[in-house]
């Protein structure tokens, strides 16, 4: 016969049962719900990028370098006599004419010497007159005649030079051009053949350039170049392959590229000059931004999108031009090439295009949708 004790006891083991097996299903349940979601966990998230389709345009080979403008032509103008800077007539800047005065010395002292000059040579010539008469009459040798024939050239000679002293006491210029520099003040003493006054000729300028070795087959005479300098932005101008050096530095491994260009107002002699040479072109080449390139190792590649999924895409290279680049396999017309995000990409991945609509769900996301 039971007891109340035994029922109490009996009630307590039932409970603990229930509650331990409620226990273990809620685990169960947990357990399986985790189980579900694992594969919705490791779905990667679409990597973000921006692509650009492959496109056919004309693309021009080049050399590209850089070297600072000079002027072919210029000239020293020097003093040919001493003295006294009178007036000086022009100032940095200026353009001049070829014998255009420039500055004017003290002439007095070579005056004084023309007239000295002039009278004796007059005096002279009288002597030669009355002598040629002399010499008739049997009064005066023939070598006496000669002799008087000789100081009257002399003096003649030495008038010719007074002359010429007075004319170099106005200095010209030597050339046409623009004063690039004055090293000289009104009340300065000038000296015999000293600089006064530096003129360039900007009606031409040049750039030399040191190319390597390897460009010398492609670079010739003719071939039109682009300058593009620092100091005017925006502004380009064009010139042409003047002379190519029929030799290489061995020091160096390079050669000279002179190029030329017509005088223009706003270039000047010093500046720095970026120089594009277009040696080839071609009219349909498929292009890609330099941007896609992939820098890794040896081999040339790009990540192209296929079915929402990056494929990486050996590649073959041809001219390079300014931010584009010519494919020449491995590509195709309109396919396209990831420009931004490709850091993040490995073959394979899942991408959302920028632009475009989202990505479609993944097997995996899916049956997630199903369970719920």
């Amino acid at each position: 016969m039971s007891t109340p004790h035994a029922f109490a006891s009996a009630g307590r083991v039932l409970t603990g049962v229930i509650l331990v097996s409620a226990a273990l299903g809620l685990s169960a349940c947990k357990g399986g719900g985790d189980a579900q979601a694992k594969p919705a966990d490791t779905a990667a998230a679409p990597v973000p990028v921006e692509t650009v389709a492959v496109a056919r345009r004309s693309v021009a080979a080049s050399y590209v370098g850089t070297a600072a403008l000079e002027v072919p032509r210029g000239a020293d103008v020097v003093a040919k006599t001493s003295g006294i800077a009178l007036e000086v007539l022009v100032e940095e800047g200026d353009a001049v004419r070829a014998g255009q005065p420039l500055v004017r010395l003290d002439p007095d002292r070579a005056r004084l010497a023309v007239l000295q000059s002039r009278a004796t040579m007059g005096k002279l010539e009288n002597s030669y007159k009355r002598a040629q008469q002399l010499v008739g009459q049997q009064m005066i040798s023939a070598n006496d005649l000669d002799q008087i024939r000789f100081d009257l050239d002399t003096a003649r000679a030495q008038h010719e030079m007074a002359q010429l002293e007075l004319s170099y006491t106005t200095v010209t210029a030597p050339i046409s051009g623009v004063i690039s520099q004055r090293m000289i003040r009104t009340g300065n003493f000038v000296q015999i053949n000293t600089p006064i006054f530096s003129i360039v000729d900007n009606a031409r300028i040049e750039a030399t350039l040191n190319v390597p070795e390897r460009e010398l087959r492609v670079l010739k005479r003719g071939q039109p170049v682009r300058l593009q300098v620092d100091a005017l932005p925006g502004e380009s101008f064009e010139g042409v392959v003047e002379r190519v050096a029929p030799i290489v530095e061995s020091r160096s491994g390079t050669f000279r590229v002179v190029t030329a260009f017509a005088g223009n107002a706003m270039l000047r002699a010093g500046m720095f000059g970026r120089i594009h040479i277009d040696y080839d072109q071609r009219a349909d080449a498929l292009v890609i931004p330099r941007s896609a390139l992939l820098d890794e190792g040896d081999e040339t590649a790009v990540y192209t999108v296929q079915g929402g999924k990056a494929v990486r895409v050996p590649v073959e290279l041809g001219y390079i031009d300014g931010s584009l680049i010519e494919v020449r396999s491995g590509l195709e017309d309109g396919d396209p090439v990831v420009t931004a995000g490709k850091v993040a990409l490995r073959e394979g991945s899942t991408v959302q295009v920028i632009g475009e609509g989202p990505v479609a769900a993944t097997p995996a996301a899916d049956a997630q949708s199903e369970a719920k």
